[in-house]
């Protein structure tokens, strides 16, 4: 075996019998020997935010260079490889042989010779990509959210305890805990800058977001996965895909996860009607209760015109705070350092990570906020208290068979004769059927 296949090999395993500066020490030895310190990229999930995870990656200091991609659509493959091509030339390697397509593509670009993996296909179809990197070995970056349901949180729970065994890097998309604005004022919460916790608010309250007209021709598997993201099988709703940052911001604060929750919500003015076009709500209202009693209130909108934000507020005993920078009580303090942007740093964090030998492992964390974000969504479908150790034994499969689906089979959910898909009804809703 070559240096450099010495040296991939080496990225891939880590070995577990190497730790701290030692591991460091051995990358960088084999490194120089070989001459070769380059990161093998292979990018699953070709959209706005794969090619922006790419980019972002190329922008480091590491010397990395994407060898193979995938997505569903080889239209979205081939514009992702003409824009990074465009702008990172020589980083760029991906022949035709390297391209992928389809819904099992993802196997062929996991398993091509590559270090990193980057995961940024819609949610609900990343449980088993993320179980396919684990198993052949590879460092991840996955995007959130993790998962759409109960049955995928499991499974990407047990994958990142496979992942620790096979000391692998793993990121997770929530950019927000690699901010120093948000690092340094999280700290002095947990410090008691503001007394306890008794109380947050987190929003996302925006306008709207894309929607994509069938195609003629497409197959309604096709038209899903095109359209995921007014699905809740493939996208987890508004408050998994979007919020779910600003509910991972809480639950970092509290250094917890809650126990349950009570939520409303609905369809009022959702693209297309009622079921039409979209089968998502386009307003949610959540009320987290956290072990020791302490809450935390969550909004989450789609209303054009509407009132907009999207943050955090905490409330404490002693003060309140805003945990992207400030705190009010009695001693006041702003940060006042550089924050770069999230999706940047986290970036820059994993190939320094990487290269020195620091493996970290965000996956447990990812999973549980994308949980917490289901907990609501399931919570606001029924209209009523959820447990989160009930759900998350016992929530339904929005997706059975998903590991097998191809664009000629079936989706879990279908319109009816009058082209309606089936939109949940609180009261009605059964989250565990």
């Amino acid at each position: 075996m070559g240096h450099s296949a010495t040296r991939r090999a080496f990225l891939k395993n880590s070995s577990t019998t190497i730790a701290g500066t030692a591991l460091a020490s051995q990358i960088a030895r084999t490194a120089h020997a070989a001459g070769d310190d380059q990161i093998r990229i292979a990018l699953v999930g070709c959209g706005g935010r794969g090619r922006g995870a790419a980019a972002q990656l190329m922008n480091t200091k590491g010397n990395v260079k994407l060898v193979a991609v995938h997505d569903a659509f080889r239209g979205k493959a081939d514009s992702a490889l003409h824009y990074l091509k465009r702008r990172y030339k020589d980083k760029v390697d991906v022949p035709e042989e390297r391209i992928f397509e389809g819904l099992g593509g993802y196997k062929q670009a996991i398993d091509t010779e590559c270090d990193l993996v980057v995961i940024a296909t819609p949610p609900g179809f990343k449980p088993p990509q993320f179980e396919h990197a684990v198993a052949n070995g590879k460092h991840i970056f996955m995007e959130k959210p993790v998962a759409t349901d109960a049955p995928g949180i499991r499974r990407v729970l047990a994958a990142v305890e496979e992942s620790k065994k096979k000391n692998l890097l793993v990121g997770i998309g929530l950019q927000r805990r690699h901010e120093p604005r948000y690092i340094e004022t999280v700290k002095r919460l947990q410090d008691g800058a503001v007394g306890d916790v008794i109380l947050q608010r987190v929003y996302w309250n925006g306008g709207g977001i894309w929607y994509r007209n069938r195609t003629p021709g497409q197959s309604e598997m096709a038209f899903q996965t095109n359209n995921w993201y007014h699905f809740v099988w493939t996208s987890g709703d508004q408050i998994c895909e979007q919020h779910i940052h600003n509910l991972d911001v809480g639950c970092w604060v509290k250094g917890a996860y809650p126990v349950e929750c009570n939520g409303m919500g609905g369809a009022a003015q959702r693209v297309g009607g009622n079921g039409t076009k979209s089968q998502i709500f386009d307003h949610t209202f959540c009320e987290f209760t956290f072990a020791d009693g302490s809450k935390m209130y969550s909004q989450g909108r789609h209303l054009p015109g509407g009132w907009t934000n999207v943050g955090e507020a905490v409330h404490g005993t002693k003060g309140t705070a805003n945990p992207a920078g400030w705190i009010k009580g009695a001693e006041s303090w702003e940060f006042s350092g550089h924050s770069p942007g999230g999706h940047q740093q986290e970036q820059h964090d994993l190939i320094e990570a990487l290269l020195a030998g620091n493996i970290y492992n965000e996956g447990e964390y990812g999973a549980k906020s994308t949980f917490t974000a289901i907990l609501g969504r399931e919570a606001c479908y029924a209209g009523k208290v959820l447990k989160w150790d009930d759900l998350l034994a016992r929530g339904k499969d929005l997706a059975p068979g998903i590991d097998d689906y191809t664009f000629e089979s079936t989706p879990p959910v279908v319109p009816n004769p009058e082209g309606k898909y089936p939109v949940p009804v609180p009261g009605r809703y059964n989250p565990f059927a």
